[in-house]
């Protein structure tokens, strides 16, 4: 007989996307309460102002009368074909547009290419810090996550010989994540090539999660893996969502390059998985081609004098004013991963402090076990706010960082005005 109770699937046990979790739901109350929330904890760009580029919008409306129907599982042609352009230009050459796969967002494609590829109890390796998406999908399909160290002391880069002792005979894949959510860490070409040759000599497929590649800051060098990988098969995922500010138009690609003869049943697989959903956001796949191939206005925004930039300066300058905070400058994407310095305040939890700083200072940041960290004195701020409400918050963190230091009283738990 039925018990009356409607338990959640088992699967979901180790499931963990904290980035929209409990903290996210308290803050979401306290603006039902009326309370003003700095929502620092995702990277939306439309929520801080950024406007998806004015010809991708007229492309998705001139072509409305193109998108009522389903099209090809894996995405209309010229979405596809610009796809391949942009590698060609990288020097990919051999791509074709039966090689790409358009999905809805690469949150979507992460999930197919893991489902295509995995067997029950197969290993995938996962960098630590990561975007928890990876590691879920892998175990949402049955996988097991083996996080390779991007240690703070080393720049959040990872170490491919440390890499290399992780490797078993159930290794299928390694994730690479470059640039890096949360830290901002850009790989160097030594770290990337290190990894591709790990790769085709332990034949594991490379899955590239690049939807920051053209989000670069100062002197930092984005190097595409594709250009590194040729005797495995490598998949390069990117998107609309962030380098053009288009994230609800929800489309992404997993473009796939190397060793593609051997993986011809994989790619069978996972073209019957994208039939399965029929097909991903057609109106959307419109603006790929106007957006790959037109005016790359994300330049001028990662550049000096550009707000992103700007922004990224202010959270380095406020970082240097802090008693308490310590950063490695973010090379790349739209993050910081700040850490709190324990000789300061040497019991601080990253969690707790996460609630303590929303409920007592009304901003809202993604603590650093978040991502999948063995440590607990790190937490993610986006930098899409511009350089004077990143002041504000940072005013507030060291407010209630000062509140927590020993000898100090706080006032934790409470819903106390703030400025």
């Amino acid at each position: 007989m039925p018990s009356g109770n409607i338990p959640a699937s088992s699967s979901l046990a180790n499931v963990r996307y904290e980035i929209r979790g409990r903290l996210a739901r308290r803050a979401h109350e306290m603006e039902r309460l009326g309370y003003e929330v700095i929502s620092l904890n995702i990277g939306n760009p439309g929520a801080y102002g950024f406007r998806t580029p004015e010809t991708m919008r007229l492309a998705m409306i001139e072509n409305l009368a193109l998108s009522e129907g389903y099209c090809h599982q894996k995405g209309i042609f010229p979405a596809r074909e610009a796809v391949v352009m942009q590698q060609q230009d990288r020097g990919v050459m051999d791509v074709t547009a039966e090689d790409v796969f358009v999905g809805n967002g690469v949150s979507e494609l992460i999930d197919l290419v893991l489902r295509a590829l995995l067997e029950h109890g197969d290993e995938v390796l996962v960098p630590s810090p990561d975007y928890p998406l990876w590691t879920a999908a892998v175990t949402l399909n049955g996988g097991r996550a083996v996080h390779y160290p991007c240690r703070p002391e080393n720049g959040f880069e990872p170490d491919a010989e440390e890499l290399s002792s992780l490797v078993t005979h159930r290794t299928r894949a390694i994730v690479v994540i470059n640039p890096n959510n949360p830290t901002g860490a850009v790989y160097s070409r030594p770290t990337l090539e290190g990894i591709a040759r790990l790769a085709e000599k332990r034949g594991l497929v490379v899955l590239s999660d690049e939807i920051y590649d053209g989000m670069t800051y100062d002197d930092a060098e984005f190097v595409p893996m594709a250009t590194l990988v040729h005797d495995t098969l490598c998949g390069t995922l990117s998107g609309l969502s962030k380098v053009y500010r288009a994230c609800g138009y929800r489309v992404g690609w997993a473009a796939f390059s190397g060793t593609r003869e051997k993986a011809q049943a994989y790619l069978q697989g996972l073209e019957l998985l994208s039939s399965l959903r029929l097909c991903s956001n057609v109106p959307g796949q419109w603006a790929v081609q106007t957006a790959l191939g037109g005016y790359q206005s994300i330049r001028d925004l990662v550049s000096p004098g550009g707000r992103l930039h700007q922004s990224r300066q202010a959270i380095i300058d406020a970082v240097a004013r802090s008693k308490y905070l310590g950063l490695t400058a973010p090379r790349g994407a739209m993050y910081a991963f700040l850490h709190v310095k324990q000789e300061q305040l040497p019991e601080f939890d990253d969690q707790a402090f996460a609630m303590d700083l929303l409920e007592n200072r009304h901003v809202l940041v993604a603590p650093g076990v978040s991502f999948n960290t063995p440590y607990r004195n790190h937490f993610r701020i986006t930098n899409l706010p511009d350089p004077e409400t990143l002041r504000t918050v940072f005013e507030r963190i060291e407010e209630e960082l000062d509140s927590q230091s020993p000898g100090k009283a706080g006032g934790k738990g409470s819903l106390r005005a703030v400025r």
